[in-house]
């Protein structure tokens, strides 16, 4: 193994551990996400964006990577999110949460990574058909926030993590 791959299997345990320690493996919590009735996933994933958002940026600004938007396509964004929402409605796991399950011990995930396989393996022998359709739809290419409302990313990142405090907060006095 290269030390990319070293880096990544690293990060990957790493992620599955904080999965774990976070509770969001739980199948209440899942339920309680879709319901809007347990915000513990969705604090969860909030806190990797603030964080993440802000050491990308510095790696960016820093030189050490580049960032390569991929193009943003209305009718990608549309099909993925409603098969991913439809997986995850119907498995009670995205994928991240499956294979975190699996390394607890819960079994019956190995169906929704089987799911996901199959899936992604439908989606190959079909991509020619949805290239010239659904993938045809509205391609806005390769933007991003910063270059779609014109503000620097720093004021955005300010900016986005006020509002997810507030939201936070707003959490916490609901007690959800």
């Amino acid at each position: 193994m290269n030390t990319g791959q070293w880096l990544g299997l690293i990060t990957g345990v790493l992620f599955g551990f904080l999965l774990q320690k976070g509770r969001v493996l739980r199948f209440d919590k899942q339920i309680g996400a879709m319901l809007l009735k347990d915000m513990t996933i969705l604090k969860f994933m909030l806190s990797a964006i603030l964080v993440g958002m802000v050491g990308i940026l510095l790696l960016s600004n820093a030189g050490i990577i580049t960032l390569s938007h991929k193009p943003m396509n209305v009718g990608a964004v549309l099909l993925g999110g409603a098969l991913f929402g439809a997986g995850w409605a119907v498995m009670g796991f995205c994928p991240g949460t499956s294979i975190g399950a699996i390394g607890e011990g819960r079994w019956h995930a190995v169906f929704a990574v089987i799911g996901m396989v199959a899936g992604a393996a439908i989606y190959a022998e079909l991509y020619p058909l949805f290239k010239s359709t659904v993938l045809a739809w509205k391609d806005f290419g390769k933007i991003g926030l910063q270059e779609t409302i014109g503000i620097s990313q720093w004021i955005i990142v300010p900016i986005f993590w006020l509002v997810a405090i507030a939201l936070f907060i707003l959490f916490e006095k609901k007690k959800i």
